[in-house]
């Protein structure tokens, strides 16, 4: 079976696209600073492709059961999308990410910080079942009958 002049459109637009995008563009190469410190850029790919194509009807009157070839028209197109979204920075300090985008980076403070909040909110907890405590501890001695040691 030939192949239909589509199928060469389709070809040619995924191998280029292809060579467009590899793992170094999702994790960027890593860049040294200065400093010492490494930064590594991260970024969001999306791809986007297209192809189509149409035969045309010959203007000259074939008989129907010739098999001649028709006109064909066709096109193809793909597209990339490279957006940064973060910095991976590794240095004597450690390591850490800086993201572009401000929820991402609420939300990765929200996990760092939530240790810190639970073991705040068991402290609360524990000094108000002391404060409990003593208060029954007072008001049990309040309430006892003054011994011959009252005075």
């Amino acid at each position: 079976m030939e192949d239909h002049p589509i199928q060469g459109l389709m070809t040619t637009a995924m191998e280029n696209l292809k060579d467009m995008v590899e793992a170094n563009t999702i994790i960027g190469n890593p860049v040294q600073s200065p400093d010492g410190s490494i930064i590594i850029p991260v970024s969001k790919v999306g791809f986007g492709f297209a192809a189509g194509g149409s035969e045309f009807q010959s203007t000259s009157n074939l008989s129907s059961d010739s098999e001649a070839t028709l006109p064909f028209g066709g096109g193809s197109g793909g597209g990339v999308s490279i957006t940064p979204v973060a910095f991976l920075i590794a240095s004597n300090q450690g390591i850490k990410m800086v993201h572009l985008d401000e929820q991402t980076h609420i939300y990765e403070k929200m996990l760092h910080f939530a240790p810190q909040v639970v073991e705040k909110v068991q402290e609360i907890i524990q000094s108000a079942d002391k404060k409990q405590s003593s208060k029954k501890d007072t008001e049990k001695k309040e309430k006892q009958a003054p011994t011959q040691y009252d005075v």
